[in-house]
């Protein structure tokens, strides 16, 4: 943690703005791959998450890590920083649309054993995540500023920037300070935002009958609704519902929460009751105009946002950690890390796979939103036929992992 000394500025090579999950993961990779002086490396997050009790309650927010973010996370040196016992591997995936079954043959079951891997993933909460990608940057050399961005003013040789605690010089700027990013809005850089129009419930539920380690979701008229395992037998729950459902959800009591969840998720699970505190949040889609502008580069929600209905946001968020600290670390020695060739191969190998992804889940959530009508009853009737074809549900399953595609060395096995 930086001690500053009266008036001093401080001089970095790489000032990361935003230590979320993240930006203290892209703060770890590149103090150990890199080529960069850990001490020259900077991460300013003004608020950082408390320690947790081991018997504390779940927090609501919480992420599916695929395999790719895995292995990144494994090179940051964050996965062995979580907290496991707060972990959930799942071992499988079920998919339906309403009126159908969780069970039935157009169900899309995915399996871990069917592509011979140990687990589809990991459900952990974000605040266990960002702790660790903390605890890798700081036990690896890099410096911590607890403060929060004011203003800033780029320059050909470098960046000044201005916090609520003094000055500082850097030679990169790296916006991972989210959707409402400063460091984007600072750099000039554009953006484009469409609200869905839907905002999403998140609260911890326990449930009658076991998850088994899977993850359940249900395509709703107003909305998907999945379930995640959490280590002690409950769920964690991502109902995305258009706003007037949304609205009328959140003000019904507990027990009637629980019993439209349980009506919702087509008795998946048993009987679902509520545990602890409800919370919702609009959703939008956004996408930067650009994801580098001079000596400032954008990762994560700082340069798109997507819709959550496959947990994808934390998994784009970390390849573009991955793509970001693969370009830096390739440069040739004594080259500037903030060179703009390298920030235009970085957009490059991201840009084009995050738009991708974002129109994906975007096209998923318009297709089953609302009276079913032809793009509805097509998309049903897709996922029918991908519930009874093996090789494509084994080409979903891996590529969802990160086990095929163009990705990022630190992504790759091996």
């Amino acid at each position: 943690m930086i001690q500053r000394a009266g008036s001093d500025v401080i001089d970095v090579d790489v000032a990361i703005v935003g230590g979320g999950m993240v930006g203290a993961a892209l703060g770890a990779l590149l103090i150990r791959h890199g080529r960069l002086d850990p001490a020259r490396v900077l991460l300013i997050e003004r608020l950082q998450p408390d320690a947790v009790a081991a018997d504390a309650a779940y927090d609501v927010r919480v992420s599916a890590v695929s395999r790719a973010s895995e292995r990144i996370l494994h090179a940051a040196g964050a996965w062995e920083r979580l907290d496991a016992s707060r972990t959930c591997a799942y071992q499988g995936m079920r998919v339906w649309y309403e009126g159908g079954a969780p069970d039935g043959p157009d169900t899309l079951c995915f399996d871990a054993a069917a592509v011979a891997e140990r687990d589809l993933g990991t459900i952990l909460e974000n605040r266990n995540l960002q702790s660790a990608g903390l605890r890798a940057f700081v036990e690896g050399g890099g410096r911590l500023c607890p403060e929060a961005l004011e203003g800033m003013d780029m320059h050909a040789e470098g960046v000044a920037l201005v916090t609520t605690g003094g000055s500082i010089r850097a030679g990169l700027v790296i916006g991972a300070d989210g959707a409402a990013s400063r460091v984007r809005e600072l750099a000039g850089i554009g953006s484009v935002a469409r609200a869905y129009g839907e905002r999403a419930i998140v609260a911890t539920v326990a449930c009658e009958l076991p998850h088994r380690s899977i993850a359940w979701q249900v395509f709703l008229p107003t909305g998907p609704l999945a379930l995640l395992p959490l280590p002690d037998g409950a769920c964690s729950i991502v109902w995305s519902a258009v706003d007037v459902e949304a609205t009328r959800l959140m003000a019904l009591e507990p027990e009637e929460f629980g019993s439209a969840l349980t009506r919702a998720s087509s008795g998946a699970l048993g009987a679902l009751r509520l545990v602890g505190q409800r919370r919702a949040f609009p959703l939008q889609r956004m996408n930067a105009d650009h994801y580098a502008s001079g000596r400032c580069v954008l990762v994560g929600d700082a340069a798109h946002t997507i819709h959550p209905l496959a947990g994808q946001g934390v998994n784009q968020g970390l390849l573009d950690a991955a793509a970001l600290c693969e370009v830096i670390a390739a440069r040739p020695p004594r080259e500037d890390p903030a060179a703009p060739h390298l920030l235009r191969r970085y957009e490059r190998m991201r840009r084009s796979g995050n738009a991708l992804v974002g129109l994906l889940m975007d096209q998923l959530d318009a297709a089953f939103i609302g009276s079913p009508g032809v793009r509805g009853r097509l998309a049903r009737e897709g996922l029918g036929m991908v519930a009874r074809s093996t090789a494509l549900r084994g080409l979903l399953v891996r590529h969802a992992l990160g086990l095929s595609g163009d990705l990022p060395r630190l992504a790759r096995a091996g």
